[in-house]
């Protein structure tokens, strides 16, 4: 319910998934071309263009402040992927704070540019400005991609019974996110630079596009839904699957892939993984016994995954086995990362 909101207040993240919801239900679809409109747990939406689907998606990149241009091209051009897509056409709407040297947006527009190059983009418009009220630059994305009509992708289509498969492993955004913006504070928590090197290295290796996985995993033609793990995690990536799937989901802890830098890093700061910025790996879901033929394509291209547990019955809700105990998956009101922005970060 949304009632007296004058008397409740957002923190940094995403809105609440119920508040959502409720907003997002009371837009009205108006064209009946528009094959998949908003939806909690959706990551882009579908529109007919003729004998083809238009997938459409928007992302910001407020986190980051260290290659942002390519960092917006990468998680607009994933959700496009993990929709059945091929990433086509971006535009950019790039907000500067006042005083900003030229340079900065040179930067962004070489950045913008290179990843492009790097996926087959073309940069075909968007909208530039010096405003009020900005500490550090904000992008905010738009891509554009196509598919044929039968090979698009839902969250939505997840069904009782199916395996949950993830890709890499969790929070290696956050993980790179960290490293490069807050060097000082992982020294004063005691990581060693080898450490923070490597882990600042994660946005390229393992690396936070998904567009190849996700290709490789909907060629096989066995995947029944996907879904890019973003704000919010792991977990709310399972929330969100849940919530646009109708389903419950039992996950294995042991079988989630963390990373030692990420679990270093989230040691020292006090984070859960499991709620930290997790581009960089695909969550979809497959019919029982179809995994293993969509693993092996993966592994053709040197892309690791694992069947990390099974959806079940909403009435079930999303449960984590770890260390031989079961209990309801952690929900995190905002992602871990945003912690660090706020008056009550850790150190």
């Amino acid at each position: 319910m949304i009632d007296d909101l004058s008397k409740k207040f957002l923190k940094a993240g995403k809105l609440p998934p119920d508040l959502l919801s409720n907003l997002i239900n009371k837009l009205e679809n108006i064209d009946n071309r528009v094959l998949l409109g908003p939806g909690i747990g959706e990551d882009a939406a579908f529109v007919s263009f003729g004998s083809k689907t238009l997938i459409a998606k928007a992302d910001p990149i407020t986190f980051a402040t260290d290659r942002i241009g390519w960092y917006a091209i990468q998680v607009n051009a994933n959700d496009i992927a993990v929709s059945g897509g091929t990433p086509k056409w971006f535009l950019a709407t790039l907000l500067l704070p006042e005083s900003e040297p030229v340079s900065t947006a040179k930067d962004i527009f070489g950045q913008i540019s290179e990843a492009a190059s790097e996926i087959g983009v073309t940069v075909i418009g968007g909208h530039t400005e010096i405003t009020f009220g900005l500490s550090r630059p904000i992008i905010c994305g738009t891509m554009l991609g196509e598919s044929a009509p039968s090979e698009t992708v839902k969250t939505s289509t997840a069904a009782v019974g199916d395996e949950i498969i993830l890709t890499s492993g969790i929070a290696i955004e956050g993980t790179a996110i960290i490293a490069r913006e807050h060097v000082e504070k992982l020294r004063i928590s005691g990581l060693t630079e080898f450490q923070i090197k490597k882990a600042s290295a994660f946005i390229d290796s393992p690396g936070i596009s998904v567009v190849n996985a996700a290709k490789a995993a909907a060629s096989t033609g066995l995947v029944t839904s996907m879904h890019d793990p973003t704000e919010g995690g792991l977990s709310g990536a399972l929330v969100e699957l849940s919530k646009a799937s109708n389903t419950g989901m039992a996950i294995d802890a042991g079988r989630v892939h963390i990373y030692p830098e990420t679990e270093a890093i989230c040691k020292a700061l006090d984070l859960d993984p499991w709620g930290l910025i997790a581009s960089g790996a695909v969550l979809l879901t497959a019919k029982q016994g179809s995994s293993k033929k969509i693993i092996d394509r993966l592994n053709q291209d040197e892309l690791s995954a694992e069947i990390i547990g099974e959806v079940t019955k909403s009435s079930n809700g999303i449960t984590r086995t770890m260390n031989g105990v079961t209990k309801p998956i952690p929900v995190f009101d905002r992602d871990e990362i945003a912690r660090i922005y706020s008056a009550d970060a850790p150190l």
